[in-house]
């Protein structure tokens, strides 16, 4: 059994009222994220892979199109522009590539990073 990891970055803006971080993060302001997405299966035998990592760049580019420079808080399938919203709205997006174990979005100027491990139950 492997896992196979792959990663994209983007740059965006949002507000987030409502916190208690305070005025900065009530304005409009913007991060450099970092997303990773990781595959578990086994190896296939004619091609020695996972997954075709096509299948899975090709997806990811699109999500990226998606987020990169872009105002999160106008992007409405994925609600309040969180951590939490992105690694899931990444997931909704990904996962017919093959089976997707994780999605991670990183603010690593921030230290902060959420993992989604998809629906439970």
């Amino acid at each position: 059994m492997w896992e196979l990891t792959k990663s994209f970055r983007f740059e965006a803006a949002h507000a987030l009222p409502g916190t208690t971080l305070g005025e900065a993060s009530q304005e409009i302001h913007g991060h450099s994220f970092r997303a990773e997405v990781t595959i578990r299966g086994a190896q296939d035998a004619a091609t020695g892979m996972v997954l075709d990592l096509g299948l899975l760049e090709g997806r990811m580019a699109e999500v990226q199109k998606m987020l990169d420079h872009k105002f999160l808080n106008n992007i409405e399938a994925l609600g309040a522009p969180t951590l939490e919203n992105l690694s899931r709205f990444i997931w909704d997006r990904v996962g017919h590539a093959g089976h997707l174990v994780r999605v991670g979005v990183f603010r690593d100027s921030c230290n902060e990073s959420c993992v989604y491990f998809g629906p439970q139950g």
